[in-house]
């Protein structure tokens, strides 16, 4: 019974047949009043890249990889004629002889289709695919499929059957974010496509009859069926012989699947932060949107360097970055678990190389996971009286002749309608400079930030990467680190490393980036510049070795033969700070709530000490 209706409805689906010819050949010859839009809209470039971008630590060992689509694109020569037999055997024997799509294929699909009352079946040639992937739906109607043909015809007009293969291969889908025959054999196999047994072959080639079905990691009987399957059709076209065949079945698969290195995502975090900024700053927006006339303009230009990073990283890129592996680690466990044993509190360090300026260590907040809020560089916070030793006391030495046997007075003090106040409200006489710095005393240090002058103070800070001071900033407040936004850990270190030698260079954790032939697209090439004296220095370094060995800084205790800080602590204790150095390193240590809360109970365990001296340790 089924097959008379069968027959019946083949019968009945010949003035469809014949109407849908028409209608195709009428769409063919109706495409020449397009021609130019349809030329243009299908014009076959080369694939679509998203190689991975590799970060490698000082070493130059992969640490992280980062990629939304595994893809390795390559020549129609350097893909194996085997694997190229496979996908023409098995999805368009007439793949050289057709003009883009096969009518006697299409007539089959029909009446297969009309037996089995449903659009089951299909006919898309090899080139019909491509278009499908390039420019289409998937969506199975018939009307999509005459404007599928459309573009086929044309697409072949313009292309060879070289270029629309190469193109073919490259692109279609193997499941995991994994696009292109290249990109498959490195994926599953651990291997370039060149190296892959023909048994390989087969079985990655089962895959993109249905991804899903045939993803290997999921799947992998289901896909081991499929690519004796595609075994079968070659010996069934005697393109290979039964015996080898039944050989390639026999034979063992093994997968050694790709897996992204992930590690220390603190630090990789910020690397792809940083390879913004590199960009910007070498392909001149930096400049630009520093300049901008107005929100809309900056915007727009925000807008533009991101699609250039983009276009970048789609590329693939390696970037070599300054991590110390091993201390990135040790640091990470030790504040972790020092963290764990207070509910929410939460920190932030960055460590600098002395000899190199580089980050060779961040911690970006508790059990830090990839692209959350990085405390590090994104928490904006109020440093207290860690900003003292930039704002006020380098600058004095810089441009008085006081020196820190010089008296001050540590009494009361209003200037206007502002009247800073001691630590605990207490009042001193007359101290010298040294011992209020040792102790962080605050109506001397705004009586010296006075003398010195807001603007002669503020130009001193402007050779560093201090992002968020506005303005707004110059007043008497500033001197005791009331600032209008803040400053981030990484902004605090990178400024105190100008005290190793009164030289200045910005710290940055990335060396140079590459392209995937290993050509420099990206370094900082920046100089050394002096910012401060060598008699500011050899004053500052003093007084910052006395705050740890007799003032605010005891209890820091590192092995170097030089160790100097700074602590600051601001208002209704909401944030604790400690910015140092050593003979090695340089960095900033900040502890906190990321929703401000008064931290008093906790002052005394000093958290950010143990957190300083851990980090400071070579």
């Amino acid at each position: 019974m089924r097959q008379v209706i069968g027959f019946l409805l083949i019968v009945l689906c010949f003035p469809l047949i014949w109407m849908l010819t028409s209608f195709i050949h009428s769409e063919i010859l109706s495409a020449t009043s397009f021609k130019d839009d349809l030329k243009q809209s299908i014009q076959l470039s080369s694939p679509p890249l998203s190689s991975p971008v590799v970060l490698l630590d000082s070493k130059e060992q992969i640490f992280s990889e980062d990629y939304v689509e595994w893809r390795d694109p390559l020549p129609l020569e350097s893909i194996p004629l085997f694997a190229q037999e496979i996908y023409i055997q098995s999805e368009d024997t007439e793949f050289y002889n057709h003009i883009g799509f096969n009518f006697s294929a299409i007539f089959r699909a029909v009446f297969a289709n009309a037996s089995a009352n449903a659009k089951e079946q299909g006919a898309s040639t090899i080139t019909q695919q491509l278009v499908r992937l390039r420019y289409l739906s998937t969506e199975k109607t018939y009307e999509r499929k005459v404007t599928e043909l459309v573009y086929a015809y044309e697409m072949e007009k313009q292309s060879t059957k070289e270029e629309i293969l190469t193109n073919y291969l490259n692109e279609i889908y193997f499941s995991n974010q994994v696009y292109g025959i290249g990109a498959a054999a490195t994926y599953y196999f651990g291997r370039p496509i060149h190296e892959l047994s023909e048994a390989e072959l087969a079985f990655i080639s089962a895959i993109p009859n249905n991804p899903t079905i045939y993803d290997p990691i999921d799947n992998f009987d289901a896909t081991k069926k499929r690519q004796e399957l595609l075994i079968d059709i070659l010996i069934k076209n005697g393109k290979i012989s039964e015996e080898n065949g039944e050989a390639l079945k026999a034979e063992p698969i093994v997968l050694h699947t790709k897996t992204k290195k992930q590690l220390y995502p603190t630090y990789s975090t910020y690397v792809l932060e940083e390879l913004n900024n590199l960009i910007a700053l070498k392909e001149g927006y930096t400049k630009k949107m520093a300049t901008a006339q107005n929100e809309q303009q900056k915007l727009f230009l925000e807008n533009e360097l991101q699609t250039k990073v983009n276009d970048v990283i789609a590329q693939g890129v390696t970037i070599y970055t300054a991590l110390e592996p091993v201390k990135q680690l040790d640091d990470e466990k030790y504040v972790n678990k020092l963290l764990s044993k207070t509910s929410n509190l939460q920190a932030a360090s960055v460590v600098i190389n002395n000899e190199t300026r580089e980050i060779i260590s961040l911690y970006g907040g508790k059990e830090y996971k990839k692209f959350d809020f990085h405390r590090a560089y994104q928490a904006v916070r109020q440093p207290g009286s860690a900003l003292k030793s930039l704002l006020v006391y380098a600058p004095l030495f810089e441009t008085t002749t006081l020196t820190p046997n010089n008296s001050i007075n540590g009494g009361k003090l209003c200037i206007g309608s502002y009247c800073p106040r001691n630590y605990g409200g207490a009042l001193y006489g007359n101290v010298t400079i040294k011992q209020a710095f040792r102790f962080s005393h605050n109506t001397p240090a705004v009586r010296l930030f006075e003398t010195v002058g807001i603007d002669n103070a503020f130009a001193k800070l402007e050779p560093f990467q201090f992002n968020h001071i506005t303005q707004e900033d110059h007043s008497y407040a500033a001197a005791l680190g009331g600032l209008t936004n803040g400053v981030t850990v990484l902004e605090m270190a990178d400024a105190y490393s100008s005290f190793i030698d009164g030289m200045y260079k910005p710290a940055h954790a990335i060396r140079k980036v590459t392209d995937k032939s290993g050509n420099i697209l990206y370094e900082w090439n920046e100089e050394k510049t002096e910012v401060w004296s060598p008699k500011t220095i050899q004053t500052m370094r003093g007084l910052l070795s006395d705050v740890v060995q007799n003032g605010t800084g005891k209890g820091i205790s590192i092995p170097s033969s030089y160790v100097g800080a700074k602590t600051g602590t601001t208002n209704d204790y909401y944030d604790y700070w400690i910015a140092g150095l050593t003979d090695t390193y340089t960095s900033a240590v900040w502890i906190g709530y990321d929703m401000p809360k008064n931290m008093k109970t906790i002052e005394s365990k000093k958290i950010h000490h143990s957190i300083f001296n851990k980090i400071m340790r070579n």
